[in-house]
């Protein structure tokens, strides 16, 4: 290619055509911008930061069976609010990412994960796909194998709508500052007392609000804003079932997380974009647990989710968002193989005896055995960490990962690219309890305590203060 300019100022681009090297030349005429765009697209915008925001609506049309309560009397009937997935994509330092939040019981599985992450790594160069769920307890089913009637079409659809819209904030992307700040509000309470001898009560509702421990109140927000100070983007790391609504309601629903955005989106205005980011709710249940409808669940659903909403705009109007000194993304999953804490074909003939047939093959599928689970880590811009466990961590693995981590600003992140049941600490799985030595507690003792290590490895590795070969 021959790169040229008529005297008019027009950039003419020469081509020779295949077969006749010395001759019969094609010029084409193009602005000189184009040109330009075209020669220096892979420089524009290095070393800076970039970030787009979008949501989609991916509630199921039909009526598909419920995630979360086994005692269900029917699948959904109908929609009492939308579930959204948010999208927002970060790039810097010519690497680029996508973070999908959803209004979910559970990510999709890994099959479903990967058809995302393959098309946007070809179509828009995507790196990575991080995806988290709210766990929702008034979602669709997901399941990790769908047997001989495939993916239901719901999922199929959102799968498509989810992967278009990251499509788009890739298109779309805009010079970015970022910031974070913290807050605090109680909404829930640690559903597992510790009684003088040492077992275990669950306390599963809490509506007198009796203090508890050990429980996390900590609201962490990282706002994204672009150049003119609008907000793109807030998200929200917080840790707590979203199981205000209980079985009787057979609505879809987002629970509290959805009632919070609402509020986040209202009162910034704008185009923002509020995604909720669940930490380690494992054994943390909201005060007002499993309502009844009749008991005003709505409303009080939606009162928690407004108290969670209204800490969240106070601290992101207080954040100071700054462009990046170091405008870097780096990221890693590693997986991690578990072996199934119970003899899955004992548990398997017990199960059969006591449990309606589809939840009985819903609990087949979860009973498999290795466990190939998915431990996360992202940095970006060297000044906030998050990391990702697949499944429902206990409240302790936050704390204790903000204590290690290397990172100022390091937010814990329960329910992340995969679903493998309940992780107790080793303490928790020795005292008992729901969640802690019962069938949803699937991996093996001390899996939660190798991910968390897993997690702070790779923070120092991609923090480069560990290197691939020894120092002299």
């Amino acid at each position: 290619m021959v790169l040229t300019r008529t005297s008019k100022g027009q950039a003419i681009v020469q081509t020779q055509r295949a077969g006749n090297l010395f001759g019969d030349v094609k010029m084409i005429r193009l602005p000189i911008l184009i040109v330009q765009l075209f020669i220096l697209t892979s420089m524009a915008h290095a070393g800076e930061f970039r970030a787009a925001a979008r949501k989609v609506d991916i509630t199921p049309t039909g009526s598909e069976p419920l995630w979360g309560f086994g005692d269900r009397t029917g699948p959904a009937t109908g929609m009492l609010d939308p579930l959204f997935a948010k999208i927002v994509v970060f790039e810097g330092d010519s690497s680029r990412l996508a973070l999908v939040t959803f209004d979910l019981g559970r990510t999709f599985n890994t099959a479903g994960m990967e058809t995302v992450r393959q098309r946007v790594a070809d179509s828009s160069d995507v790196a990575d796909v991080i995806f988290c769920a709210s766990h929702t307890h008034s979602g669709p089913v997901i399941s990790d194998s769908y047997g001989d009637n495939g993916r239901p079409d719901w999922e199929t659809n959102a799968i498509n709508r989810i992967s278009e819209a990251i499509e788009d904030a890739c298109a779309r992307l805009v010079s970015a500052r970022i910031g974070v700040g913290y807050g605090e509000t109680f909404i829930g309470h640690n559903r597992r007392k510790i009684e003088p001898d040492g077992s275990v009560t669950m306390l599963w509702r809490n509506a007198a609000k009796s203090p508890t421990s050990p429980v996390d109140p900590r609201v962490g927000v990282i706002r994204v804003d672009d150049e003119d100070d609008n907000t793109i983007a807030v998200l929200v790391n917080y840790a707590c079932h979203p199981v205000v609504l209980g079985p009787d309601n057979l609505e879809y629903s987002a629970d509290f997380p959805g009632a919070m955005a609402s509020v986040v989106e209202s009162e910034l205005g704008g185009n923002t974009i509020c995604l909720f980011l669940q930490g380690a709710a494992g054994d943390i249940n909201p005060f007002y647990d499993k309502m009844a409808l009749a008991e005003d669940g709505v409303k009080l659903m939606q009162e928690t989710g407004t108290q969670l909403g209204n800490e969240v705009v106070r601290v992101a109007k207080s954040v100071n968002t700054e462009v990046p000194a170091h405008p870097h993304l780096r990221h890693k999953r590693d997986t991690i193989t578990f072996q199934s804490r119970w003899n899955v074909e004992k548990v398997l003939g017990m199960l059969k005896q006591r449990m309606k047939p589809d939840v009985y093959d819903r609990y087949r599928d979860y009973l498999t055995s290795p466990l190939d689970c998915d431990v996360t880590s992202l940095i970006i811009n060297d000044d906030i960490a998050m990391m990702g466990m697949p499944g429902e961590p206990f409240t302790e693995f936050a704390t204790a990962y903000r204590a290690r981590s290397p990172v100022r600003h390091s937010f814990f992140l329960g329910y992340t690219n995969g679903y493998h049941g309940y992780f107790p600490t080793i303490r928790a799985a020795v005292s008992g309890g729901y969640g802690a030595d019962t069938i949803v507690a699937r991996a093996e003792v001390g899996a939660g305590e190798r991910m968390l290590d897993r997690a702070i490895i790779q923070h120092h590795e991609l923090l480069r203060q560990l290197e691939p070969v020894p120092s002299d």
